[in-house]
């Protein structure tokens, strides 16, 4: 699953791959929020932690557990 994460004030975001399902993601993002909690820590397939500092976020966009395919059309002449 890809999540986006938008910093404030920065032009490039942050793209994590997790195996994490979306629901524990927001769970974590909420739970970060709601009880002002300083940091924000994801972990990406590689097992790598990703902190964020959540008076930093501006948004969070969490994808689907779906791969999404790529197809290709027999073009006729």
């Amino acid at each position: 699953m890809e999540i986006r994460i938008g910093i404030q004030n920065v032009s490039r975001e942050i793209v994590i791959e997790t195996d994490v399902s979306a629901e524990e993601v927001e769970k974590s993002v909420a739970d970060a929020l709601e009880n002002a909690k300083p940091l924000l820590t994801l972990t990406d397939r590689r097992e790598k932690k990703i902190v964020v500092p959540v008076a930093s976020i501006g948004y969070v966009e969490i994808g689907s557990d779906t791969k999404q395919t790529v197809g290709f059309a027999a073009v006729a002449e």
